[in-house]
């Protein structure tokens, strides 16, 4: 690999797509670093559509989030109890 291979890697621009967050669903994560949002696509080929992602950092409902791809969601929230405990 020539060094010149290298710098066009580095240089690489990826396009990102709009979304604008309509949805917390809550923390995706135990230690609450990762929140779980619904986010409508603005811009794309998926333009309009409403997916799920997880989203690290501070994050309020009207945020823009800026995507790489709007292919895969989230996996949804499963909350789950423990055994023996009341579901009241």
């Amino acid at each position: 690999m020539a060094k010149g291979d290298k710098k066009d890697k580095e240089q690489q621009i990826v396009e990102s797509i709009a979304g604008i967050v309509e949805v917390i669903v809550g923390n995706a994560s135990s230690k609450g670093g990762v929140t779980q949002v619904r986010v409508k696509v603005l811009s794309g080929r998926d333009e309009g559509k409403i997916i799920t992602r997880n989203v690290r950092g501070p994050i309020k409902v009207g945020d823009t989030l800026m995507m790489t791809e709007t292919e895969y969601e989230a996996r949804k929230i499963i909350k789950k109890t423990k055994k023996g405990a009341s579901k009241f």
